[in-house]
């Protein structure tokens, strides 16, 4: 069995061969690997680079997909300034810490007015240029393995992105007139164009998300996130899967967010990731019970404490726990519930891959 027979089987819940894996490593751990398998590791420049990075290292190891997703625009290359920080297309000034670039200066972090939203100048989503290399894996890639396009940061975390994530919630709970704007040029002008340009391309599943969980419970209220959010979730999915009915839509959120997974199912999700298990009410076992044949689940590995912090036997038996508890009549793909983090030792990383690689079916 291919891997691409392999996910896409799982996906229409079957029972293939093994349990299918899409695993995401930070650019620590695949510089770790990089240099144990002698393979390049170099990562893409994207806004969500580890969705879409690391190929020939998680191919080598397992992965039964591939991601693609938008590069930067033409002439729009992520460029070193003078003061040793980091400029990109978004206008996002940042620095290179030991382990995540962060953000010193965001675009919008001084908007107040529709106006201000208008004026700022949001990257062209259909730039030929943005996508070759999406087009370049695809073709090179796509008869043998799923192909997975990653539009995480959909709507929420990008607009929050550009302003600021304290401003933009306090001014989201009162309703200012320039949030909605934002949301609605992302949605619109950026998102919906990304999305329909992968479809395009011919991708098997549109990875989207938008985080809106902690670690015991929903960022803001259910029904605040159902007014404002669910309706646009609620057309972009529509439009999407009209362009293509096959399209299989997985959505991305960490922590607590079961209470809204009804609301997902509703307007025609897939694909849920990446069940946080040790996030409130997040219970692979149970979320399979309730929606199997429903919802495809994906991840549901500690990368909190067992894959950073227990031994290679740990891992194994963590993989093996997940299997038993999501694994029956497909409908699952194992993932760790974030990128492999960078204080993972090596050999952790190496027992997770080995232990996927052993749950065969049937279960």
């Amino acid at each position: 069995m291919t891997p691409r027979e392999r996910m896409l089987k799982a996906i229409r819940f079957e029972e293939p061969d093994r349990l299918p894996t899409f695993t995401n490593l930070t650019p620590q751990v695949a510089g770790k690997l990089g240099k144990f398998l002698n393979l390049p590791y170099k990562p893409e420049d994207s806004f969500l680079s580890t969705r879409i990075s690391h190929t020939e290292i998680l191919l080598s190891l397992g992965n039964d997909a591939v991601g693609v997703g938008p590069g930067r625009g033409k002439g729009k290359e992520t460029r070193l300034r003078e003061d040793g920080t980091l400029v990109d297309e978004f206008g996002f000034v940042f620095k290179r810490t030991e382990f995540y670039d962060e953000i010193v200066k965001r675009p919008l972090e001084e908007a107040e007015t529709t106006g201000d939203v208008l004026r700022y100048p949001l990257p062209d989503a259909l730039d030929p240029w943005r996508w070759r290399r999406a087009e370049q894996m695809i073709a090179e890639y796509s008869s043998s393995y799923a192909i997975i396009g990653d539009l995480e940061a959909t709507i929420f975390e990008l607009s929050w992105n550009l302003v600021g994530m304290e401003k933009f919630l306090m001014d989201l709970v009162l309703e200012r007139e320039y949030v909605f704007t934002l949301l609605d040029r992302i949605q619109e002008e950026y998102a919906f164009f990304c999305g329909k340009r992968m479809i395009e391309l011919g991708i098997d599943v549109l990875w989207v998300g938008d985080d809106f969980g902690t670690q015991k419970g929903m960022l803001i209220s259910p029904d605040f996130w159902r007014k404002h959010f669910k309706p646009r979730y609620a057309s972009l999915f529509k439009r999407w899967k009209k362009l293509n009915p096959e399209l299989k839509i997985a959505y991305h959120s960490c922590g607590s967010i079961f209470p809204i997974i009804p609301d997902f199912v509703e307007i025609g999700l897939d694909i849920l990731n990446p069940i946080q298990p040790k996030a409130f009410g997040m219970n692979l076992e149970k979320i399979k019970r309730d929606w199997h044949g429903v919802l495809c689940l994906f991840g549901g590995v500690d990368e909190q404490e067992v894959l950073p912090f227990g031994t290679p036997l740990d891992v194994k038996q963590e993989v093996w726990k997940r299997f038993r508890q999501a694994g029956k009549g497909g409908g699952y793909i194992i993932a760790p519930s974030h990128n492999i983090q960078p204080d993972t030792p090596l050999e952790n990383v190496l027992a997770y891959f080995d232990a996927v690689k052993s749950c065969k079916y049937p279960s």
